[in-house]
């Protein structure tokens, strides 16, 4: 397989991995905050939350989040890096629609599809700027990605 291959297999796995982390995460918080209300000063509050399963979810999830943006970092380009990051705000939206049963209206699905254009736009360019980005080894075996594939 090419370099050019391995390299868009890298980004693809790596920012798929963001981001099921970051919507891991808002989920988990979500799930976290309904168990919190009503909102008090007091240690009973306090325990009620660290005592809820999912707020540990979401700090595993942060943990993996950080660590998969530093080795993305290593690599990718750091516009469409950090432009791609935000595509979050799109999954999350989706997975609040399923499991809360949050509207998607017309207006939200418009933002999501500019946010995903946006994001297009600046991988192109930036693949047009910079056509090949070799990615090392032992990085692409850290996203799953080996050579012999």
């Amino acid at each position: 397989m090419s370099a050019a291959a391995h390299t868009w297999r890298f980004y693809l796995g790596g920012f798929a991995l963001l981001l099921v982390f970051d919507t891991l995460v808002q989920v988990s918080f979500k799930l976290t905050g309904a168990h919190a209300f009503p909102p008090e000063a007091s240690w009973a509050w306090v325990l009620r939350i660290v005592g809820h399963p999912w707020i540990y979810i979401a700090l595993i999830g942060y943990v993996g989040n950080f660590f998969t943006w530093m080795n993305l970092l290593k690599h990718a380009p750091i516009g469409p890096a950090f432009a791609a990051s935000h595509l979050d705000v799109v999954s999350v939206m989706l997975a609040s629609a399923w499991l809360f049963h949050e509207a998607l209206t017309p207006v939200r699905l418009l933002g999501a599809g500019v946010v995903v254009l946006g994001i297009v736009c600046l991988a192109c360019a930036e693949s047009r700027t910079h056509p090949a980005h070799d990615v090392p080894e032992e990085a692409a075996g850290s996203l799953g990605v080996t050579s012999g594939d």
